[in-house]
């Protein structure tokens, strides 16, 4: 199995483009990396290949990446793209893929018709671009070699689907992780998760590989920053720190362990900063765009 990373930045990327915080300012000088917003790679074989949620910036990210590039004439090895959820950052890159060329389009049915309500996905031919529906835990095969299974893991609804009050632990179709098998290794993909649960703990045994939801070093980093009003567990995230922060309920795991979906503000993105320290030394990474990684 080959997992490439095609961007490893939350929504906005970094350095965001109205922002000026210390990261961004760090990211503008060439100090630290950039990041482009969060999207993933998978190849059973490095020939044919799927894609992990279509972010904004896709387009620049296909072009970074040889092994995606088309074989000839509107030959793609991309095979499929599966969304996680529905959220803006997951896909709004499958505008980008609008240009008459056939792939598959793995969602669940919640956040199928989710993208059925926006008009605008209608630019993706329904006879090229063949919509499929994921089954929470029914493992399904988008490419030969390469079996998925998703289960729910703790999240909302998209931003712009949100009510006054919405439930930010939701367990359901709106938020899913991925199980991904090749060649008798295991990958699990979840960029966005509220809570560590005893259940996804267990859920995580067997990875090889994890790539894990990193937006937030500390709930309340936001605020405290001045950047935003809202916690990380607002917007449906789980801090890294703290005792119930993914750093410590994940602590048990044997996978290799990365973090990706990292937000601008989050501290750790800072190489020479305490809290990468921290991370690294609980057995940590945080992935960077187009890293390439075979479990």
């Amino acid at each position: 199995m080959i997992v490439r990373t095609l961007g490893a930045g939350a929504g906005g990327g970094l350095p965001q483009w109205n922002c000026g915080c210390r990261n961004c300012a760090l990211a503008r000088a060439g100090a630290i990396p950039e990041m482009t917003q969060s999207s993933v790679a998978v190849s059973p074989d490095g020939d044919r290949w799927i894609v992990l949620n279509a972010s904004p910036d896709l387009r620049a990210q296909l072009a970074a990446a040889p092994p995606l590039h088309p074989r000839g004439l509107r030959d793609t090895p991309i095979a499929a793209v599966i969304v996680t959820n529905a959220d803006v950052d997951h896909v709004a890159g499958l505008l980008t893929l609008r240009e008459k060329t056939g792939f598959d389009l793995w969602a669940t049915s919640g956040t199928r018709a989710d993208l059925a309500a926006n008009p605008i996905f209608g630019v993706l031919d329904p006879t090229l671009v063949i919509p499929r529906t994921i089954a929470l835990h029914q493992p399904f095969e988008p490419l030969p070699g390469l079996q998925v299974t998703a289960y729910p893991v703790p999240g909302k609804v998209a931003l712009y689907l949100e009510g006054a009050a919405p439930n930010t632990r939701m367990l359901g179709e709106q938020t899913i992780g991925l199980r991904i098998e090749a060649k008798d290794r295991v990958f699990h993909y979840i960029p966005g998760c509220a809570e560590v649960t005893d259940d996804l703990v267990a859920q995580l045994a067997d990875a090889d590989l994890l790539f894990f939801d990193g937006t937030v070093w500390r709930d309340d980093e936001m605020p405290a920053s001045g950047t935003g009003a809202k916690t990380g567990a607002r917007m449906g995230h789980i801090a890294m720190s703290g005792p119930s922060g993914s750093l410590a309920r994940l602590a048990g795991l044997r996978a290799l362990r990365r973090y990706i979906h990292v937000n601008n503000t989050n501290p750790a993105l800072d190489p020479a900063s305490a809290e990468r320290a921290a991370l690294r030394a609980a057995g940590w990474e945080i992935v960077q765009d187009q890293e390439e990684i075979r479990p």
